[in-house]
């Protein structure tokens, strides 16, 4: 496995980076356990507050160098990349305000004695993290981990080892202690010998259902706590009575956003049959006036696919999917550029079985189905192996609300895309994965909650 930045927009190699030895696994470990138990012996909860301020303020004195490594890595807009860098630092000032709170006891009410759960660290994590948010990925889970006093060895995606190693190298610019976080350019075998090594407490993993199964395997044979954050299938259902002007607004953003790879972008869009022409015609329009270009030029709205093995697949699908009967609304053209663009491109008539009906399709790619009523829009939602997140559409909050509650799935939004705020939790079910990431929910997610009881007497 080759660990490279491939630009790609220009298809240039700009830095390779050497394989981790497994000299350098073992030290690596070493170091991250005795910082562990350093911690567990002495908390120094404020000294870790501090190392996270001051990684907020370098954040965001560095925004443009930091947006720059991550769009020469995946090809991301360059605003969309500052954005990236700014809602990190917003994950700083979160945690940091809301420490001493997450981190209290919880006293428990019984009339047979004392009780109370006191919240402790785990010990170190491995985290394995997916190139299309560079810096987002890392953050979501270092930060809250960093905070409880838990070492973080990360292996990031082989394409974008640039941004991690700037992540971590920004860490250790705050002044977090060696072993805080541990950037490792390592091999899948290498991956599995730290999983089942007995000084790592856990591993936390997004990326595809593929390899959260193969680490989620290693990690239950070695009885080591997890979490999994894996693709989506995100519908953005439509009702009867949507505010149109906000449709037409949100909607392509929602699926054109980081050149379509998210996991939580809008990929099925539901809309009743009387409005189905109409949305057909307002994706259109948006999708036709995307400017395809240097992603560092601020005036280019469409950035390239991170690499041409995420082209390919993606085409791949498309072929796929009209092979078994699909429509190809709009797009589906060769790009006339040297860059790994993919024209955006509009799916119809897409049945059940369609292999691609319940397959994540990562890029500006929008498949639109036709309903007759709300009850067959929430029953289209559902007809999924995913469930990580879901738009819904309405004028009368009351009314979304009781449909989104209706789907299967981690995550819902009200007249909006996706969105990722350091207070709301992230996740989902079913093949989408399991267990929380920020908010709240997210530092507890690796903290031992040790009950403290005295019996009364």
């Amino acid at each position: 496995m080759a660990y490279q930045t491939i630009n790609p927009y220009t298809n240039e190699v700009e830095k390779t980076f050497e394989n981790t030895t497994d000299e350098e696994l073992e030290q690596t470990l070493a170091t991250a356990h005795q910082l562990y138990l350093d911690w567990w012996k002495h908390n120094d909860l404020e000294e870790r507050k501090r190392v996270i301020l001051k990684l907020g303020h370098i954040l965001r004195e560095r925004r443009e160098e930091y947006a720059t490594i991550m769009t020469k890595d995946m090809g991301k807009l360059i605003g969309e990349a500052e954005g990236e860098v700014d809602l990190c630092a917003s994950f700083c000032d979160y945690y940091v305000a809301n420490a001493d709170k997450f981190l209290a006891p919880d006293i428990i009410a019984t009339t047979s004695g004392r009780a109370k759960v006191i919240k402790q660290s785990l010990g170190t994590l491995v985290a394995v993290e997916p190139w299309n948010f560079p810096f987002y990925q890392i953050a979501r889970v270092f930060i809250p981990n960093f905070i409880v006093g838990n070492p973080m060895i990360l292996k990031d995606a082989s394409n974008c080892p640039a941004s991690a190693q700037a992540f971590a190298d920004a860490v250790k610019e705050a002044g977090a202690p060696e072993g805080s976080l541990t950037n490792l350019f390592l091999s899948y075998d290498q991956v599995n010998k730290a999983i089942a090594d007995k000084r790592v407490a856990g591993v936390c993993l997004t990326g595809s259902e593929r390899g959260g199964a193969t680490v989620a395997k290693e990690a239950g044979a070695n009885l080591k706590k997890n979490t999994m954050e894996l693709g989506g299938n995100d519908a953005f259902i439509i009702l009867d009575d949507a505010d149109w002007d906000l449709v037409e607004k949100v909607a392509p953003a929602a699926r054109l956003y980081n050149a379509g790879q998210v996991c939580t972008s809008s990929k099925r869009f539901i809309v009743l049959e009387k409005d189905y022409d109409r949305f057909l015609e307002i994706m259109k329009d948006a999708f036709s006036k995307v400017k395809m270009g240097d992603p560092l030029d601020p005036s280019t709205t469409l950035a390239p696919l991170s690499s041409k093995k995420a082209k390919d697949k993606l085409q791949g699908q498309v072929d796929l999917a009209v092979k078994n009967g699909a429509k190809i609304y709009y797009g589906n053209k060769t790009v006339d550029l040297e860059g790994q663009f993919f024209m955006p491109t509009i799916l119809t008539d897409i049945t059940p079985d369609n292999p691609i009906f319940d397959t994540e399709m990562f890029g500006p790619v929008a498949s639109v189905y036709k309903v007759k009523s709300e009850e067959e829009a929430i029953e289209l939602a559902n007809n999924s192996s995913y469930g990580l997140g879901n738009t819904v559409f309405s004028k009368d909050y009351d009314h979304a609300e009781r449909v989104a509650a209706k789907i299967e799935t981690g995550m819902s939004w009200i007249n909006a895309g996706w969105a990722s705020l350091p207070e709301l939790p992230f996740g989902g079910v079913k093949n989408s994965g399991y267990g929380r990431e920020l908010s709240s929910y997210g530092i507890d997610e690796f903290m031992n909650k040790h009950l403290i009881y005295e019996a009364r007497q």
